[in-house]
């Protein structure tokens, strides 16, 4: 009688030493950013923006700028009918802004009694370590440890980072993007997919994530000689398209059912562009024309757009996968089509947090020679120059953006 292998079973990568070594990085790197807000909270801060009395500082400084509009939100819910100024243009109001952050910080409140400038922070902090290690996971999987830790340093000490630990969407939105990631990695189609429908109500990436699935549907398709594909995998997958599709279009939805305005979503976002229409790539051609000038602009924004091309095809990046490289390539063409480029730019391209491992030469296949050749060294070196240069950027971006300043309007 002929025995038969038990199925091969996946290495357990999040494993309790690993995961106690992200969690000490994330609360050092964590620290050092505190010990800046607290700085600038108490000692530079215009203290007109404290009207929380008994609210330690710390808390309603993490609650400047889009914290603002989160804690309307988790307060008074979202406007029934768009408010408009003389002219009926529609004005800035919360449909730009996403329902579960607040939500959770307002369930939050309504345990504890405390304000939504401590749960707020609360919520962030505690989605930031979950975030930390679900990219760490992500990224072992992918590029062994050594990297992945450098990888997370990385994203920890990032000059934007402040807002892991501050009332914004950051720590949720990495989260949900990393699990998706991961679980797409994984083939776990149905789930990839649920976690993207999450991701349409908590930060607009459901359109690139949705490139990702369909780059790993195909891969998988590709390889069903050598591993057969089921009719229940071939269902799963396409599950796993749906719901990245239905991610795009969920809170669209939501706001044109909830104010009777079928464009209610565009409209809101358009008010932030002076009432000019959403129109795909041409805030970002415009920007970068004022900043640099007609031809040079275009010719920087070329040049940027091929190193990321170099950068993400290489072999060098050949560990992370196609999922991995085909969110770097498709996050950014989503941000130059969709977004006008101003100083938030910093917090959106802390979600290419692959290109860490990339930047610190992690990013080699494991099986190729010129990997295994790298002394370990090297890599911890790297890492640690870029993270001493992100943390010298990250005291400018508190001093510059997440400090206001009346009347200055050049949001973090």
């Amino acid at each position: 009688m002929t025995s038969v292998a038990p199925p091969s079973r996946r290495p357990r990568i999040l494993d309790l030493r690993f995961v106690l070594t992200v969690v000490v990085v994330w609360t050092l790197l964590r620290a050092l950013s505190t010990v800046l807000l607290v700085e600038l909270a108490h000692h530079w801060q215009d203290p007109v923006v404290y009207d929380e009395p008994g609210v330690p500082r710390y808390f309603q400084f993490a609650t400047l700028w889009d914290g603002q509009w989160y804690e309307e939100i988790a307060t008074e819910g979202y406007p029934e009918q768009l408010p408009t100024d003389l002219t009926g243009q529609v004005r800035q109001n919360a449909w730009a802004f996403y329902p579960i952050f607040p939500f959770l910080a307002r369930t939050l409140t309504s345990l504890t009694g405390q304000p939504f400038s401590v749960t707020g922070t609360v919520v962030a902090v505690v989605l930031g370590y979950a975030a930390a290690v679900v990219v760490a996971g992500l990224l072992r999987e992918r590029v062994g440890t050594a990297a992945a830790l450098g990888g997370v340093v990385l994203l920890g000490a990032y000059p934007t980072s402040p807002t892991f630990q501050v009332a914004y969407t950051e720590s949720l939105a990495l989260l949900l993007l990393a699990a998706g990631l991961w679980l797409l990695v994984r083939r776990q189609w149905l789930a990839a997919g649920a976690v993207a429908l999450l991701t349409g109500l908590a930060r607009p990436v459901g359109l690139p994530l949705g490139l990702v699935a369909l780059v790993a549907v195909v891969v998988r398709w590709r390889r069903r000689h050598e591993e057969p594909v089921s009719w229940r995998e071939y269902a799963a997958m396409a599950g796993s398209l749906l719901g990245c599709g239905l991610a795009g279009l969920v809170w669209p939805t939501i706001a044109w059912l909830r104010t009777g305005v079928p464009g209610a979503y565009t409209q809101t976002m358009s008010a932030w562009r002076s009432g000019e229409p959403v129109t795909p790539f041409r805030p970002t051609l415009e920007r970068v024309q004022w900043l640099f000038g007609d031809t040079a602009g275009l010719v920087l924004l070329a040049a940027g757009l091929l190193l990321l091309v170099v950068a993400v095809a290489g072999p060098w990046a050949r560990g992370l996968g196609p999922e991995l490289r085909t969110w770097c390539l498709g996050y950014v063409l989503y941000l130059f089509a969709a977004l006008d480029p101003w100083t938030s730019i910093y917090r959106y391209l802390m979600l290419l947090f692959p290109l860490f491992v990339v930047m610190i030469g992690g990013g080699w296949d494991r099986d190729d020679p010129r990997a295994a050749g790298s002394p370990r060294w090297l890599l911890v070196v790297r890492t640690a120059a870029l993270a001493v240069v992100f943390l010298g950027w990250q005291v400018w971006w508190g001093w510059e953006l997440f400090m206001f300043v009346p009347p200055r309007d050049n949001p973090p």
